[in-house]
């Protein structure tokens, strides 16, 4: 059982500790304008592997390696096509992950045994700026069990991991709420893999071309299993009418997050308003479920909300968090 330190972005000593402990091939919960992360010095396959162990993650599950610039994308990949330099010029430091052609020295461990490597630029400031004095790369899946909510607070990494890591790095609560949009440049095709704050209607503007986004589609990348993302307690996604049925007629206590006034006279066990808009709903998810996962309640009724684009993301982890293995 490791004694896991807190440590604080906002002190310079503090942040040098979390780049001492990388360095050394430790692991260390960092900010992220997207979720905390789950760091390693991606260069050390020792500590790389201890990642796998923290979470409980597959071994061929890849990680995403994050970079301090664009112009390291080289160090990690071969064979770059001129649309990574055109993503990475719109939107690194940002949350967009590039699948590409691994580079032949890469090792196995990062990659989940694949030819093919994800690598972003995060825009955290504390992070951008640990890594890029540094000359840090680090493997970052978030800093949760395997399967389990994504963090967006130190204190959330805290609760589900401590004793498994060596620190904590506090940024506070992550911008964006959700993880990093996935794109494949491998293979000659531009395609979407997890869907994410960055959309598809951006990228076909950056681009000047289509983007596919399947659904479903079979390619390993981080987040692609359809059991993730999950509270503890048993999440169903429902239409209003049916919450509002739910609401009258169950006897189970209820945690519910709505995006609609309740019923006159109806008192869940646990209560929360969501934002009407997919950019402030997004980044209030992981929170929300997470403290209505702590209140007790025997299940958790989510109110689905819409499926146009703008909720492609939204949607996406709502889909894999409600998914009931049976």
């Amino acid at each position: 059982m490791l004694n896991t330190l807190m440590l604080d972005s906002a002190i310079a000593e503090d942040v040098q500790a979390a780049a001492e402990l990388l360095k050394q091939g430790k692991l260390v919960a960092v900010p992220t304008e997207t979720v905390y992360g789950l760091a390693a010095d991606a260069r050390n396959k020792e500590a790389v592997k201890q990642i796998f162990v923290a979470k409980g993650r597959p071994a061929d599950h890849p990680l995403i390696v994050h970079l301090h610039a664009a112009t390291a994308m080289k160090d990690w990949a071969k064979d770059i096509p001129a649309q990574a330099f055109t993503l990475a010029k719109a939107f690194w430091p940002g949350p967009l992950t590039l699948l590409l052609k691994k580079a032949d020295h890469v090792d196995g461990s990062v990659t989940g045994g694949l030819d093919t490597i994800g690598l972003r630029v995060p825009a955290h400031p504390v992070l951008l700026q640990l890594l890029a004095a540094e000359q840090l790369a680090v493997a970052a899946p978030s800093a949760n069990p395997y399967k389990r909510l994504s963090p967006t607070s130190a204190h959330q990494v805290m609760d589900c991991l401590a004793g498994k890591i060596d620190a904590v790095l506090d940024g506070g609560d992550c911008e964006f709420g959700l993880e990093s949009t996935i794109v494949s440049l491998v293979d000659n095709s531009v395609q979407v893999l997890r869907a994410g704050p960055v959309s598809v209607a951006q990228l076909e503007d950056v681009l000047g071309q289509k983007v596919e986004s399947p659904l479903h589609h079979q390619v390993k990348v981080s987040g692609n299993v359809a059991a993730h993302y999950q509270p503890q307690t048993k999440l169903r996604c429902v239409s209003t009418t049916e919450l509002t049925e739910l609401l009258k007629t169950t006897t189970s206590q209820l945690a519910v997050l709505s995006l609609n006034d309740l019923p006159s006279g109806v008192q869940p066990h646990w209560y929360c308003t969501m934002p009407k808009d997919a950019k402030h709903y997004g980044r209030v998810l992981y929170k929300q479920l997470y403290l209505a996962d702590q209140s007790g309640a025997e299940l958790i009724v989510l109110e689905t909300p819409p499926l146009d684009d703008k909720w492609a993301a939204v949607q996406n982890r709502l889909m894999r968090a409600a998914h009931q293995d049976n």
